[in-house]
């Protein structure tokens, strides 16, 4: 406000130049899954139904491809490129169009959806949305949100969340086998690597691997863990 009173003539000096603002805190996600733990999900589902087969492609699409809520809900199904296993995501955060890529078995998945499913629920024939409710509307925020949760929950695997937790897994888990964060980066869509290094703090697999082999405070097989009264650290009764 006080930039524009000045550029504007109405204050010789801007009064809040010397402020600082507070820097937003950078949080770790709570919970990561486990690859064994997204395939307890996913596994759970029941597609003897079909909005069970709409849900599975819904979640194997969030794990593939690490894209976030809306940009689901955006999707149509001229965005898919089966031949070249990509899908161009419209607008994603920011306004900003990508290419991301998409695992063959999401997209059988997502063939699978549109061939035996969304016929039934498209109502109209013409929604350009690709997933569609059972009422043969887009979904809303809230209503994936709800979905994806609830799917997490039934697999009963101690973590709880929503769409945001396959899309920091997705990351975690690629980062943990040796992709480059760049990579990452251009998958997510994020404007600032500094975004994107924020899961190399979770990327915890490798450094407990490193940890394991390097640190010499480990002990080997035939060793008991006794205590020496001879130790400058030993202490008696209290440790």
């Amino acid at each position: 406000m006080f930039s524009w009173l000045v550029k504007n003539n109405h204050l010789l000096s801007n009064p809040a130049s010397d402020l600082e603002l507070p820097r937003l805190d950078k949080r770790l996600p709570k919970a990561i899954l486990s690859q064994s733990e997204v395939e307890t999900i996913l596994n759970g589902i029941d597609i003897s139904e079909p909005m069970g087969i709409r849900d599975r492609a819904i979640l194997e699409v969030l794990y593939s491809t690490g894209m976030r809520r809306m940009e689901v809900i955006a999707l149509r199904w001229d965005d898919f490129d089966i031949e070249r296993g990509t899908i161009f995501i419209r607008e994603g955060k920011g306004k900003v169009d990508r290419m991301v890529p998409i695992g063959e078995r999401a997209l059988l998945w997502c063939e699978k959806y549109l061939h035996e499913v969304r016929p039934q629920f498209d109502l109209t024939g013409h929604d350009p949305a690709f997933f569609l409710t059972s009422l043969g509307e887009a979904f809303t925020p809230n209503r994936v949100t709800q979905l994806v949760r609830g799917h997490i929950n039934a697999a009963e695997i101690g973590k709880s969340g929503s769409c945001h937790l396959f899309r920091h897994s997705c990351a975690t888990l690629m980062l943990e086998n040796g992709a480059d964060i760049r990579y990452i980066q251009q998958l997510l869509g994020h404007a600032k690597l500094d975004t994107t290094q924020i899961y190399t703090q979770v990327s915890i697999r490798q450094l407990k691997q490193v940890h394991t082999l390097t640190h010499p405070a480990k002990m080997s097989g035939d060793q008991d863990v006794v205590e020496d009264e001879t130790d400058p650290m030993y202490d008696g009764d209290n440790g």
